[in-house]
């Protein structure tokens, strides 16, 4: 599958600073395979290392080592040369032996020609950025989808009218709309998307989503501070049907019967900032930020609508429900934080309410979305009291097209934005 992350990856190989290479992302986002493919594209040899099955590896790293010293135990073990330059020297599941994390930066500092890439699921370790590079993968997007279908002219037909803000073709708009139905059912894992291509089938695909979310909650359980797993799993287990609330606002005492703060807020904290949810902070007519009152995502519509048992021709109905509204939201959600934007939503007391304030390089856009073509737009008109010279789209299940105050974008173009 073609995945935008591999250009990042080919001006990290050119780059005359090159420091050594952490690839982040979730459970079966497709790292190992990207890099894999990668250095079999790139590289004349690769030797691919996995600290979790490769135990010698593992307890040789799980002490402070020297860089020359780790480089010649690691080509030992591989019975493979390392060259500088023409191999890449793949660490998989950095996470299961953080020490090795530490290792890096010495190697990158003393060995600059070698070519080395570690994958950490999750974002379990911090790293400093100054002596590593930093890439996240994430599910596949919508674009991404739409290449892995063999849409690949329909993908840039999305893109060019985007730029232009002029409407598409009728068939072209209805032929979008339909694969962007197929998304929300299907959603950005690589598993799911190889299942549905095998025969255009979707009946098998809930059942590879529900094995990836057991593995997402086998990590909490695996790695979740002491204490906190059964509270981040009831946390992580919660977020859909929390999101297709009248009240889309997280609550504990949703989570279950009697939930409070003081239980749940390390638990979820924990979640988000290992990026296994991504949290939207309420903003207040005064534009002040409120940390205790947020939304919550998943990282994927598939495993959204997996969890709320939502079967396959529902969503191909696209019908205007709770549960396609808060399926919707989660897609844009992962769109914007796919393009790097900080999530926030603004209510201004019980008059208006815009679910997305998307901040980044010190500027805001402002997102409202509707899934009927009837709906007022009122809250656009009403933030706008508040805050001028901001950029502002409406997502709809219209065509492109622009009014005085804001650009209408279709919602299967919410990763142009």
């Amino acid at each position: 599958m073609r995945r935008k992350c591999t250009e990042k990856l080919i001006n990290w190989k050119k780059s005359p600073d090159r420091k050594p290479l952490v690839l982040q992302g979730g459970r079966q986002a497709g790292k190992t395979w990207l890099l894999r493919d990668f250095g079999s594209r790139q590289y004349e040899d690769t030797i691919y290392i996995n600290l979790e099955t490769d135990k010698p590896v593992a307890d040789f790293l799980q002490n402070p080592r020297e860089p020359d010293e780790t480089l010649l135990f690691l080509e030992s073990y591989a019975n493979k040369p390392l060259r500088q330059g023409s191999t890449l020297l793949i660490l998989d599941n950095l996470q299961a032996v953080p020490q090795a994390a530490k290792l890096l930066p010495g190697i990158g500092m003393e060995f600059p020609n070698y070519h080395i890439a570690a994958i950490e699921r999750g974002c379990f370790l911090s790293h400093d950025t100054n002596e590593v590079e930093l890439i996240q993968l994430y599910p596949l997007d919508f674009e991404e989808f739409l290449w892995a279908n063999m849409e690949y002219a329909l993908a840039k037909e999305i893109r060019e009218h985007f730029l232009q803000m002029k409407p598409m073709k009728k068939v072209l708009h209805e032929k979008a709309m339909s694969q962007f139905r197929l998304y929300l059912a299907i959603g950005g894992m690589p598993a799911a998307i190889l299942e549905y291509r095998k025969e255009k089938k979707l009946l098998l695909v809930p059942d590879i989503q529900e094995k990836i979310l057991q593995l997402y909650l086998a990590d909490i359980t695996a790695e979740a501070p002491e204490g906190t797993a059964r509270h981040a799993r009831n946390c992580f287990l919660s977020v859909p049907a929390q999101l297709c609330k009248e009240n889309s606002k997280f609550q504990y005492r949703q989570i279950v019967k009697g939930g409070t703060a003081k239980i749940y807020q390390a638990p979820l904290k924990w979640l988000t900032e290992t990026g296994m949810v991504y949290q939207s902070l309420r903003k207040t007519g005064t534009g002040n930020e409120e940390t205790s009152a947020f939304r919550l995502y998943l990282p994927d519509t598939g495993l959204s609508a997996c969890r709320m048992g939502i079967p396959s021709y529902m969503l191909l109905l696209g019908e205007n429900n709770r549960s396609m509204r808060g399926l919707v939201e989660t897609f844009l959600a992962q769109c914007f934080t796919q393009n790097r934007y900080k999530l926030s939503y603004w209510e201004s007391g019980n008059q208006a309410e815009l679910p997305f304030l998307l901040e980044k390089d010190g500027e805001v856009t402002a997102v409202d979305f509707r899934l009927d073509a009837g709906e007022k737009a009122r809250n656009l008109s009403r933030y706008r009291e508040f805050c001028q010279g901001e950029k502002m789209y409406l997502i709809s299940v219209e065509n492109f097209r622009s009014r005085e105050m804001y650009d209408i974008v279709p919602v299967y173009a919410g990763f142009c934005i």
